[in-house]
């Protein structure tokens, strides 16, 4: 992990201006939040291949079916609690049912949102995505891995969705760092209990496994950021190996990561369990690194979880 910090939302505009200068036939709709998102930044270069549609994430969606069926390969963009919150249905009926490729960047997710409150804050949106036929779901865990995150979703047909934050958040990765589509990434080895962690959680999970080191706990984290397909190899060989596991997610426990996890484990290898993330209810404002503290998205709290599989598993 380095000293920078830099929003994962970053790395769709100068991404896609890089990818289409690269000779990939790109085109972006917009749904008024590009200066957020990035995405006006591929706009001011290439205004020819930008199409912004005002506020109606309805149409931006329906608008990139049609240019991806006329062959092009189409990124929209806008925040995660818009799309896909205001256009599920043109989602699953325009997009999934006849797979076209269209990329979904989801800004602004999660409770990290901080003091838009909690109007704003995605916390549903894996569950909406995850549960849609053909697409495939991403939540980098730095600015690094949004850029290639965004880069395979363009560099292959069909439907995805990339998950990205507002706030600057720690860079984990270098130059040397390759993010592979259902793959996840060992962050940290270790051999008796193992965190699964996505997203801003990954940071918070190599804190715990910092923290539990000195209690004699070798921490495993994986980096889930491929949630859809999910690398249940990996998931298998954690339990197997560690023989306890944990998952850290800022989105709600029901629908996200903990629940593809917990159901790849009951069906091939049930292993002692702790879940760290949004129970069932939505968040209040407040700046976002006092909202983890507030809902126990926390390597203290990891680590607290840690020790209790771990428990469990001797026990």
């Amino acid at each position: 992990m380095t000293a920078k910090a830099a929003a994962t939302r970053a790395a769709l505009g100068p991404t896609l201006i890089r990818l289409c200068r690269e000779g990939l036939d790109i085109v972006v709709v917009d749904a008024d939040l590009g200066s957020s998102t990035t995405a006006r930044q591929f706009g001011k270069v290439f205004p020819e291949r930008f199409f912004a549609v005002g506020v109606a994430e309805q149409n931006m969606v329906n608008v990139a079916a049609g240019l991806a069926a006329a062959g092009k390969t189409v990124f929209i963009s806008t925040f995660a609690v818009f799309a896909p919150g205001r256009c599920f249905d043109q989602l699953r009926l325009g997009i999934a049912q006849p797979r076209l490729s269209v990329k979904l960047v989801g800004s602004h997710a999660g409770i990290i949102t901080g003091e838009d409150g909690a109007s704003a804050h995605a916390i549903d949106d894996l569950s909406l995505m995850l549960s849609l036929p053909g697409f495939r779901v991403i939540v980098p865990a730095d600015v690094v891995e949004a850029e290639q995150a965004i880069e395979v979703a363009a560099r292959n047909s069909g439907p995805f969705y990339v998950r990205c934050v507002r706030p600057k958040i720690p860079v984990i990765f270098d130059e040397g760092y390759k993010f592979q589509l259902g793959k996840a990434h060992l962050a940290r080895p270790g051999r008796d209990v193992t965190v699964m962690a996505s997203g801003v959680m990954v940071w918070k999970a190599l804190e715990a496994a910092e923290l539990l080191a000195p209690e004699g706990i070798d921490c495993r984290v994986l980096n889930m950021s491929s949630l859809k397909p999910l690398d249940v190899e990996a998931v298998l060989a954690a339990a197997r190996e560690t023989g306890a596991i944990v998952t850290a997610e800022d989105h709600l426990l029901h629908g996200g990561l903990a629940s593809l996890v917990a159901q790849t484990l009951a069906l091939h290898q049930p292993t002692p369990m702790a879940f760290i993330g949004m129970q069932d209810q939505y968040a209040v404002s407040g700046r976002w690194d006092q909202l983890l503290e507030h809902y126990g998205l926390t390597a203290e709290k990891i680590a607290e979880a840690a020790r209790s599989v771990v428990a469990r598993k001797k026990g």
